[in-house]
């Protein structure tokens, strides 16, 4: 069945699109979540179009063998990582912006083309695609809408989803679903395309994207702030929050991230050894307004007890300074290998979710450094261990599972933009509940009845293996 199964998908899709090479399957049989499991896949299958995807689908259907749906890798919860036997279908060869409408500031792209490649691109139409995740420069765009992936600017401009009009799907069957508008307002039907953003592959495979643009913004000025407790810049976060103020982005970084940058960059901040906590702000409005939220931003940062502040409207400056926040991951390498969570609480009790991060990195008797959306409440507390270490592994393990205990103590969610993928099944579960998790099982059995994508990610089917190798069967 396999030899069959393969020579089909060398004469329908092409020779070259099939890879079979291990060394080079082992590239695509995972994605940057060290922890979550991942197999060794059949085939690699890299479709040059949407026919390809279709033939590909229906070839496996009727093999029976499951799809795992991939771009660029960048995961971080093993959402794309391959089963033992599967097809890894990866789609960062439909890599074609089809068309910039700027009259109606709208744009038709495919899924494998590169978030920051797009945002160049339309760019040069004076117009602006706001999602941009830490990965922004080699994550793409199927994989921003298999995840609905959020990034810095989320607190004034919202996710992926928030930019999205309408899909292009191909279905369980090979079929090819189109879902949404081109136009402004639409209420013909159920909002299929909301559907299928964030699911992680388990529903079917976007081919295309239709998502609305914005006027490009001014250049953003710039404000950071140091202060002595997480507990102040909590409350400066909350009066932000409580006056109405839209930053077009707020992120936070905690002492252990500020050094780690601070050594990795080889520069000073100049927020002080004392300094515990860090805002960074920005404002995009332009001009004397930019300027008004500014001041206000500012002195809600002195009032909340900033120990420090700085503002500026130098573009590379700014840039400097975000910079810093946007190397954390790759700093905390200086010291091991990372685990990077994902939480999502009230803005008012950011500072509650730091301090018990802090108070399991002393448990555990690890590095937890915690840098965060501010904007929005999704926080990314990163535990830094050694793999080589079993006992090490074993704490990183019980700290990530830790922290989304904490997350959801405080009203909050255990993911807010990297998704459930093969890591936190069970913690779906106890969020959602049995009605939510039935209902959830049943979408998938309407749409993908043989369970043929993405298999035992987001959550299993009754009766299937879990992720850890266990059974989610009712007793």
């Amino acid at each position: 069945m396999s030899s069959e199964l393969l020579n089909r998908l060398r004469a329908e899709v092409g020779g070259d699109a099939v890879v079979t090479d291990e060394d080079i399957m082992g590239s695509y049989s995972r994605d940057m979540m060290p922890i979550a499991p991942y197999g060794k896949p059949l085939a690699v299958v890299m479709p040059g179009d949407v026919d390809g995807v279709q033939a590909c689908v229906r070839a496996c259907a009727d093999a029976g063998v499951p799809i795992v749906p991939r771009g660029a890798g960048s995961g971080l919860t093993g959402a794309a990582n391959a089963i033992d036997g599967c097809v890894v279908l990866v789609t960062t060869k439909l890599d074609e912006i089809v068309e910039i409408d700027a009259a109606n500031r709208l744009a038709v792209v495919q899924p494998g083309v590169v978030n920051l490649d797009f945002r160049d691109a339309v760019s040069k139409h004076g117009l602006f695609y706001p999602p941009d995740p830490s990965s922004y420069d080699w994550c793409t765009i199927g994989g921003n809408l298999a995840t609905n992936a959020g990034g810095l600017c989320c607190v004034k401009y919202g996710v992926t989803t928030d930019s999205v009009l309408g899909l292009e799907v191909v279905l369980a069957d090979g079929s090819l679903l189109r879902t949404g508008r081109r136009t402004v307002k639409g209420v013909a039907g159920y909002d299929l395309a909301k559907l299928f953003i964030g699911s992680e592959g388990t529903l079917g495979v976007i081919t295309q994207a239709t998502v609305s643009l914005r006027p490009l913004p001014q250049a953003p000025a710039t404000l950071v702030a140091g202060f002595p407790t997480t507990a102040a810049a909590g409350d400066a976060v909350a009066r932000i929050v409580g006056e109405g103020l839209v930053p077009s982005l707020m992120e936070i970084m905690d002492a252990s991230s500020i050094r780690a940058s601070e050594d990795y960059l080889r520069t000073d901040l100049g927020t002080g050894d004392d300094t515990q906590a860090l805002l960074l702000c920005q404002s995009d409005s332009g001009g004397e307004v930019a300027r008004r939220e500014m001041d206000a931003l500012e002195q809600m940062c002195r009032d909340a007890g900033a120990g420090m502040t700085y503002s500026t409207d130098d573009l590379a400056e700014g840039n400097m300074l975000l910079q810093a926040r946007r190397v954390v991951l790759t700093a905390l390498e200086l010291y091991g290998t990372w685990l990077t969570d994902d939480v999502a609480v009230p803005r008012t009790r950011i500072a509650e979710l730091m301090t018990g991060c802090a108070r399991i990195g002393e448990e555990v008797g690890l590095r937890v450094a915690v840098v965060g959306h501010a904007g929005d409440g999704n926080m990314h507390p990163t535990i830094v261990y050694d793999p080589s270490s079993e006992d090490e592994t074993a704490r990183a393990h019980r700290a990530f599972d830790d922290i989304l205990s904490v997350g959801l103590s405080l009203g909050g969610t255990v993911t807010g933009e990297h998704g459930i993928g093969k890591i936190k099944q069970a913690w779906l579960e106890r969020e959602i509940g049995p009605v939510g998790m039935r209902v959830h099982r049943q979408i998938k059995g309407a749409l993908d009845p043989h369970n043929l994508f993405n298999p035992n990610s987001m959550f299993a089917v009754h009766g299937e293996p879990d992720a850890a190798g266990g059974s989610t069967a009712e007793q």
